[in-house]
């Protein structure tokens, strides 16, 4: 069983440090991390896309979870597959 929290950014100049200090704050559940947002020479998009690769205990992952939920621009979900 994988425990997968997909994370929507908005606004992510603004919101990203919040992020990263919740994401620090949990690190030791984080097994694997992804974060893709469309940027070119000129351009850096707003949007950005976190996938985690989350271990521990159920409760201590939907905490994480429920933390990055609470940020005005990120919108998150856990999924177990």
């Amino acid at each position: 069983m994988k425990n997968i929290i997909i994370i929507s950014v908005q606004k992510r100049q603004t919101v990203s440090i919040k992020v990263q200090e919740i994401l620090a704050e949990f690190g030791c559940l984080i097994k694997t991390r992804l974060g893709i947002h469309d940027s070119s020479v000129n351009n850096c998009s707003e949007n950005g896309l976190i996938i985690l690769e989350c271990i521990g205990t159920k409760k201590d992952i939907s905490s994480l979870n429920k933390k990055l939920t609470s940020i005005k621009g990120v919108k998150s979900k856990l999924v177990t597959i």
